[in-house]
């Protein structure tokens, strides 16, 4: 008699529940629902789940593309789920019925949404089409293409020496991608192209606001602020961005700023696509939900993560909160399905972090504790660690950014490939 794999679920045979997005929020509702009968399916355009956190590694060569990326075959696949590698065009909320771009229709009894977000260019003239992005997977690989063909020019004596990259946004995306590429110039530069002079390398990053990481306490700004110019990034705070044109920038004063690299962290939105007009959008464009994340108007549908926003209580969009979405949600469908009422969500803050080189991070804990330098830096590497999904990600991670910490002046830690950039 053939016995079923160890660590696999028999799919239920209950009411089919649809989860759409495998991001953070999307694989902690997995889990919640593995426990329950119910039927799930997981569609997503991509195989992978990305861990966006570790992005701007893999956009300054510190890690490939691979170790941030998890087969949601596996995630489903050991928790009884159905995979479906598609992207939603359309929903027929009334006949609970979702449309694919393969054709399929899917019909569900309990929806949850967790397609999570894109780049918000609030209307600047010019950002769509000539910055870079740092949301998806494919976005650090063109990032990282872009700045090593730069790199590699500028060595070879090709093209003019000097390059300039402009980060927009001052928020933990924006400072870690500054801070990383100030110190690939400062330590790794002299071993890996040689012939660059690294004071014609510059990094910018620009802030409307007036500090950077706005939701930490104010001694952690500071003490970021600082970090980042010993480390010789050029900091604008209070300065707005009029227009992005290719080569430069230009300010709300009329500046004009060059810049051979323009990555946009300012932001996110919602998506802006067909399937979403039956929905109410609230700031952002983000999908309107309850406290109990049911979406407003419409019972069985559930929004998580980036994509929802509850105007009454808005959250962060963070990975944290997103989990911790994902898992209600999933909660109250279980709740649903047993004919119970549904609950409050309640955010547990677990503390935000954010590193900004080798040795240097700041971390704000619940309850006014903060952190910073090296012991915020192994707290933020221990912590980005155990939230990786898979064990083999994990470790070559560790060992791919011990490396690079520990040979950069040596020429180690730059890992170039030939990733071609297909679907995020």
């Amino acid at each position: 008699m053939m016995q079923r794999r160890r660590g696999r679920r028999n799919p239920g045979d209950g009411p089919a529940v649809l989860v759409v997005g495998g991001g953070f929020a999307g694989i902690s509702a997995l889990q919640v629902l593995a426990r329950s009968n119910a039927r799930v399916t997981l569609v997503d355009r991509n195989v992978y789940s990305t861990f966006q956190p570790l992005l701007y590694q893999v956009a300054t060569a510190g890690l490939t593309s691979a170790d941030v990326a998890y087969p949601l075959w596996s995630a489903t696949g050991r928790r009884g789920a159905r995979f479906r590698k598609a992207e939603l065009v359309g929903l027929d909320l009334d006949r609970q019925v979702a449309k694919l771009d393969s054709g399929e229709e899917l019909g569900y009894e309990y929806l949850i949404i967790a397609t999570g977000v894109s780049a918000a260019f609030f209307g600047v003239t010019g950002a769509a089409e000539h910055s870079l992005s740092l949301y998806t997977r494919r976005d650090a690989i063109i990032l990282r293409n872009q700045l090593m063909d730069a790199l590699e020019s500028r060595n070879e004596c090709r093209t003019d020496p000097e390059l300039d990259v402009t980060i927009v946004g001052g928020g933990a995306t924006g400072v870690e991608l500054a801070g990383t590429l100030a110190e690939l110039r400062n330590v790794a530069l002299p071993a890996v192209f040689p012939e660059i002079d690294r004071s014609m390398f510059r990094v910018r990053l620009i802030e409307m606001g007036p500090a950077l990481l706005a939701p930490y306490h104010d001694r952690l700004r500071r003490y970021t602020c600082q970090q980042l110019a010993d480390r010789g990034v050029e900091v604008l705070l209070n300065t707005a961005i009029k227009e992005v044109r290719p080569g430069s920038v230009v300010l709300a004063d009329g500046s004009e700023h060059r810049s051979d690299i323009t990555v946009w962290a300012a932001g996110v939105s919602g998506p802006d696509s067909d399937w979403t007009s039956g929905l109410p959008r609230g700031k952002g464009g983000r999908i309107r939900v309850n406290a109990d994340l049911q979406v407003t108007g419409r019972e069985r549908v559930f929004a998580t993560g980036d994509v929802a926003i509850c105007e009454e209580d808005p959250i962060a969009q963070l990975a944290q909160p997103a989990i911790q979405q994902g898992r209600h949600a999933a909660e109250q469908v279980v709740r649903r399905i047993a004919g119970q009422p549904t609950r409050s969500f309640r955010y547990h803050d677990k503390g935000t972090m954010a590193t900004i080189g080798r040795r240097s991070a700041v971390v704000e804990l619940r309850g006014g504790l903060q952190l910073r330098g090296t012991i915020a830096w192994f707290a933020w590497l221990g912590l980005h660690l155990v939230y990786l999904l898979g064990n083999r990600n994990r470790v070559v991670t560790l060992v791919n950014l011990t490396w690079r910490y520990l040979s950069w002046s040596r020429g180690g830690g730059v890992i170039v490939g030939d990733d071609v950039p297909g679907q995020d």
